[in-house]
């Protein structure tokens, strides 16, 4: 329970203290008023402070400060700010032992079905439920994160160009919030978000065609679209065109998010959402796979292996410059676009919020491959994976003790 403790600082501990200043406040007014004049004067200048207060301060008062964090900047966008309700935080503390707590929030990035070898179109039918977990970012730093199947990035899908896709959202009914899914293989409006928006314990089906070939990305789009998002409630769909991909050795499921938080870098504890600080583009975290540390371990390949990777960015602010550290892309699909024209012999290549690439080339070396945003800053915020290459030596490519290597730049 020592987690729930830090929230408690940042939510509680602000309320508390801002009354205690209203209140000296007050009491300091009082007395020096009473001091320098009469006590009937007093009375009365502090009657007409009061009014002052309830009439040009309250409304926005009581507005500001049903929400966390108090002091977020106005928002113009469509619908309601960044903020939480202070009424749903209050929930989350008395729900707080009903919450999963989930071991590894991160996705395997080996996740992922296999290629499809039939050469006919079908509806799949696909089932998915939204839940409202807690996890760890790092060691001892928690989040509520709020997922697609309890894991972040959500389960990858994969279907065929021509495929009708039954699918089926739910809600789990330990959720504080509504939520739904915007795909952007769907043509149709909200991309499926405005036939799927589902209260907790609420389930609803929509059909959509899988009209064109390509890798997209999923996300929830409940306003406040970025806040649910920045929980971790995004994924990849690939479109396989009708004829498929060209065959590899090995598929990763990669994807990039931000999340923002009201503690410091390396606070322990759980960790509150800012709003503000989404609203301003400056992240806590940056990681691969919904933690730090996430892709280590288990990412494997063998020298010859023909490797293709399937980066996603769930944004919402950042590009990412996707980056292997001792490889060179041999392909890329840019921007995951399918049937358009491809790039060859790429050093890194561009993934926008919200966006996709597929990357192939094939191991020639033994030896770890660091997966990083090339705006190497963001390493420090935890964006980095190893891929390890096992295999025998290729002494005409690359010639040289790397025993001691740690993988770094």
């Amino acid at each position: 329970m020592i987690e729930i403790f830090y929230l408690i600082k940042f939510v509680l501990f602000q309320v508390l203290g801002l009354f205690i200043a209203l209140g000296a406040g007050a009491v300091f007014v009082f007395l020096a008023l009473k001091k320098a004049h009469s006590l009937k004067l007093t009375i009365l200048l502090s009657i007409f402070f009061l009014g002052a207060f309830l009439f040009f301060f309250l409304p926005n008062f009581s507005t500001r400060f049903s929400q966390y964090p108090f002091s977020l900047s106005t928002s113009f966008g469509s619908a309601d700010g960044p903020s939480i309700p202070l009424k749903n935080i209050l929930t989350f503390f008395r729900q707080f032992n009903k919450f999963e707590k989930v071991a590894n929030i991160a996705r395997d990035p080996n996740d992922i079905p296999p290629p499809i070898s039939r050469d006919h179109e079908e509806t799949i039918k696909i089932e998915m439920e939204t839940k409202e977990v807690v996890a760890e970012i790092a060691p001892g730093i928690y989040l509520n994160y709020w997922t697609f199947g309890g894991q972040v990035p959500g389960p990858f899908v994969r279907v065929r160009e021509g495929d009708t896709v039954e699918l089926t959202l739910k809600n789990s009914s330990s959720s504080i919030h509504m939520h739904s899914i915007d795909l952007h293989a769907v043509t149709g409006p909200g991309g499926g978000a405005t036939v799927t928006d589902v209260a907790p314990a609420e389930s609803k089906t929509f059909k959509f065609k899988a009209l064109n070939p390509g890798l997209y990305v999923y996300h929830c789009a409940h306003p406040n679209v970025p806040s649910h998002m920045t929980h971790g409630m995004y994924g990849l769909i690939l479109v396989e065109p009708k004829d498929g991909l060209p065959p590899v050795d090995k598929e990763f499921y990669v994807m990039q998010g931000e999340f923002y938080t009201a503690g410091g870098l390396g606070n322990k504890g759980l960790q509150v959402f800012d709003g503000q600080a989404m609203l301003d583009g400056h992240p806590q975290y940056i990681v691969f796979n919904g933690k730090v540390k996430s892709l280590v371990d288990n990412m494997n390949v063998k020298v010859g292996d023909r490797v293709r990777m399937y980066v996603g960015n769930g944004g919402v602010n950042l590009i990412s410059s996707f980056h292997v550290i001792g490889e060179i892309f041999d392909t890329v699909y840019p921007e995951a676009s399918i049937g358009g024209a491809l790039f060859k012999n790429v050093q890194t290549t561009a993934v926008p919020a919200g966006g996709a690439a597929i990357v192939d080339f094939k191991m020639d070396v033994p030896g770890k491959y660091i997966l990083v945003d090339h705006a190497l800053a963001r390493l420090d915020r935890g964006l980095w994976g190893v891929m390890q290459a096992s295999g025998e030596p290729n002494k005409e490519i690359f010639d040289g003790d790397a025993s001691h290597n740690d993988g770094g730049h």
